[in-house]
């Protein structure tokens, strides 16, 4: 490689700029060049071994963090064949004490049995991986901090899930975890302000807009009505009119009031019924919404 300006091959690599400079003439020749090799240097081998960070990412929703040898339940070789039934008896003992050996204190047996439960209730509930994976972190951080002490293992499963699905900003509703969990909604929100309070999170106020396309969807209602929805929410939000009041009442005052205008009414019956709240709590929220924002509806 030569300077293309006056032929010079006495070229300088400066790594701090990420530029390739000749020497003569102080032309720049390259600039932004992405260094592949790690950011670390090392001088033997025993600094670069404890330097290097190959393998896998840890994985909370696994009891030992996807850190364990498993053996593994297809019994087969390498090359895919069958192995004999005498090595299969060998290796089911290998893999019965292996999974004994894994689990030797009741903290992780804590783990293995509450994080079974925490996919069981994310898979119902349709949550991504992020999910789960935050999840778990958060719950290995009520474990750290003695919070699982007397309660339902399930009971702070569910009231983690209930946590990060709000800080995320995913729709989903005490009442749908108490039906998937089969804990009653009491005992989760009683869990859940616990950890909260305990472990000093802040959680964002849940913001009704979540709830609009569900509830559009289920009501099989046009993208015209959604927009006028968020419309309509947004105004009440300006005013201050959702302090204090269920998100998911309001969302679907705001649902029913939409369907309204845009002549795909929906009845405060089938509104009700997909949002999981009372026909009075829609008439109430709906009351307030017309009056405040002088809303024209005529039911």
């Amino acid at each position: 490689m030569k300077c293309p300006d006056c032929a010079s091959k006495k070229l300088k690599v400066n790594s701090e700029r990420g530029e390739t400079v000749c020497i003569n003439c102080g032309l720049v020749i390259e600039e932004n060049m992405v260094q592949e090799g790690p950011e670390w240097r090392a001088f033997d081998a025993e600094q670069r071994a404890s330097r290097a960070r190959a393998g896998a990412p840890l994985k909370y929703m696994n009891p030992n963090r996807g850190l364990v040898t498993e053996i593994d339940q297809y019994n087969r070789d390498t090359r895919g064949g069958k192995i004999a039934p005498a090595q299969q008896a060998q290796l089911y003992r290998m893999r019965k004490w292996h999974k004994r050996a894994s689990i030797s204190n009741s903290i992780e047996r804590n783990l293995a049995i509450a994080l079974t439960e925490l996919n069981r209730v994310a898979s119902h509930l349709g949550l991504p991986e992020i999910i789960r994976e935050s999840s778990a972190l958060l719950y290995r951080k009520c474990v750290e901090k003695g919070l699982i002490r007397g309660r339902q293992i399930e009971s702070v499963v569910s009231a983690v899930i209930y946590a990060i699905c709000r800080k995320y900003g995913i729709p989903r509703t005490l009442d749908e975890i108490s039906a998937v969990a089969e804990i009653p909604k009491k005992e989760i929100g009683r869990t859940y302000r616990l950890i909260t309070q305990e472990l000093g999170l802040k959680i964002p106020l849940t913001n009704p807009q979540f709830y609009i396309t569900r509830f559009v969807t289920a009501l099989k209602l046009s993208g015209a009505t959604q927009k006028k929805s968020q419309e309509i929410l947004e105004q009440a939000m300006q005013k201050g009119l959702i302090s204090g009041r269920g998100p998911m009442g309001v969302a679907a005052a705001a649902v029913y009031i939409a369907s309204v205008l845009t002549g795909e009414r929906r009845t405060q019956k089938e509104v009700a019924d997909v949002a999981g709240v009372t026909e009075v709590t829609i008439r109430n929220r709906y009351r307030e919404l017309k009056r405040a924002l002088q809303l024209k509806v005529s039911i």
